[in-house]
């Protein structure tokens, strides 16, 4: 396995790296006292963000996008992974590869407007009886002549205030299960579309985070993102590698400030005639945080280099998904422990990174159900098919 990278994205890489500490940095204690990002803030830092070319990396170069490759995309995620989440998402965006199944007239319409950074699309899978059993959605669509009246609502939603669409998961043939489900593009803007309440959450300030309701929204029939009933599929598929890049890539960028800042801290910190580094037990928190961090990061990049061979990296990725989230709130208590009363107060970020960083565990699968689909896929396929 090779990891190194060419002049170019290594370039790429620490002008991000530049670009996150000079300029986003300054910006996140405002967002935490005042629990919002100013849309005059979000214009401005989406702009300069455009010009640098950190816009849409993961998008094939054809669309607009950098079309770096997963190796590449997770070295610059682990970069992001540094700020707060609604930062990440203003400032390098969120497109989706899931937009990538845009066919003909869509791709002028929904695709090519998010990677300009014109339109911000959201997901909306996520429901009250349906979090990581995907599959168990009740939000229908209806078949209506040539198109489709969608009913139904979601919730845990990020990105919905400032989303100008969503891919929304619809059930189209009843008890059918996951071979019964579609995706649906819908804009914001249609009747029957409403935010029905911002939902308070223990981190992510600055992210408003919503319940959606659909009332009877009539959706023509260039709506359907790819096949009927094919849609559960072609949402696994596509958020393979997004876990990766945004769970496991910018989990690691996060374990690694708090690691930093950790080891900073205990260099300078006097205690007892002695900076707090001196002291072993403190010195064995930082060693089992960066030998932990550093096997975070190798977990990931394998993960990557995995799908640069093509291969099925489905149960790697699901063992990059937990073990990174724990992994992070690992270092993250400890990071709190060194600091001491300092790290419980909101005078450093690492307060705030121990909040957010809860939330790993939960999104995107419980760590608990990438457990299953890691240990499935072992007992199914064998250690040799997954693990190499």
């Amino acid at each position: 396995m090779d990891f190194s990278v060419s002049p170019e994205i290594a370039a790429l890489r620490d002008d991000v790296r530049a670009f996150i500490r000079t300029r986003l940095w300054p910006l996140e204690p405002d967002i935490e006292a005042s629990g919002e990002l100013p849309a005059a803030t979000a214009r401005e830092i989406l702009n300069e963000s455009r010009e640098r070319g950190f816009y849409g990396m993961n998008i094939p170069t054809r669309f607009g996008g950098r079309g770096l490759s997963p190796i590449e995309i997770c070295l610059v995620e682990m970069e992001i992974g540094q700020t707060i989440d609604v930062l990440m998402r203003r400032a390098f965006g969120n497109v989706y590869d899931i937009l990538l199944e845009c066919r003909g007239p869509q791709q002028e319409e929904w695709l090519l407007p998010a990677v300009r950074g014109d339109r911000v699309c959201g997901i909306a899978m996520t429901e009250t009886g349906a979090g990581s059993d995907a599959a168990g959605i009740e939000t229908t669509a209806t078949a209506d002549g040539d198109g489709w009246i969608l009913d139904g609502g979601k919730c845990y939603i990020g990105d919905a205030v400032a989303a100008d669409f969503f891919v929304v998961t619809a059930v189209t043939t009843p008890g059918a299960g996951s071979r019964g489900i579609s995706l649906f593009l819908v804009d914001k803007a249609l009747e029957g579309v409403r935010i029905k309440r911002q939902i308070p959450m223990m981190g992510m300030r600055g992210m408003p985070v919503v319940e959606l309701q659909f009332d009877r929204v009539r959706l023509g029939s260039g709506h359907l993102l790819a096949e009927r009933d094919r849609g559960f599929g072609t949402l696994l598929r596509a958020f393979g590698p997004l876990r990766l890049y945004h769970i496991g890539a910018r989990g690691v960028g996060m374990a690694r400030r708090a690691l930093d800042m950790m080891v900073d801290y205990a260099g300078r910190r006097q205690q007892f005639g002695q900076p707090i580094g001196d002291f072993q037990m403190v010195q064995t928190m930082i060693a089992d945080s960066a030998v932990e961090w550093n096997a975070a990061r190798l977990l990931v990049l394998d993960a990557a280099w995995e799908l640069e061979q093509g291969g099925d990296a489905r149960e790697k990725i699901s063992m990059v998904k937990f073990q990174v989230a724990e992994t992070l709130g690992r270092i993250a208590d400890r990071a709190v422990q060194v600091f001491g009363a300092r790290g419980y107060s909101k005078d450093d970020p690492i307060e705030r990174i121990y909040r957010d960083s809860r939330v790993l565990r939960i999104f995107d699968g419980t760590s608990e159900i990438h457990r299953i689909i890691a240990a499935k896929g072992l007992l199914q396929k064998g250690t040799a098919a997954v693990l190499g």
